[in-house]
């Protein structure tokens, strides 16, 4: 990865998870889709993890993989006509 795509890389993903966010209050997103989105959420959120984060190196690799890889497939549930919605709601919000 180049250094320039590894900066954005934080904004990407809080930007996924305002989609997430989205998606929860959404009625036209099935309910397993809001479910998985609301333990992402929830897990990305939380200050618990799986391994914890003072074990060296490994503790900090759920955050670097885990919560993206859970993201990837959460955006993967809801339907992408409904995800470019939500997407252009959220350019318009930040103009």
């Amino acid at each position: 990865m180049k250094s320039k795509e590894i900066k954005k890389w934080p904004q990407k993903i809080l930007g996924n998870l305002a989609l997430l966010k989205l998606a929860l209050k959404d009625q036209r997103v099935p309910i397993f889709a809001k479910i998985f989105a609301g333990i992402i959420i929830g897990y990305a959120l939380s200050p618990i993890d799986l391994i914890p984060d003072f074990i060296p190196i490994i503790g900090y690799l759920d955050d670097l993989i885990i919560v993206p890889l859970g993201i990837f497939f959460a955006l993967k549930m809801i339907p992408k006509n409904i995800l470019n919605e939500y997407k252009e709601k959220l350019e318009k919000a930040n103009e």
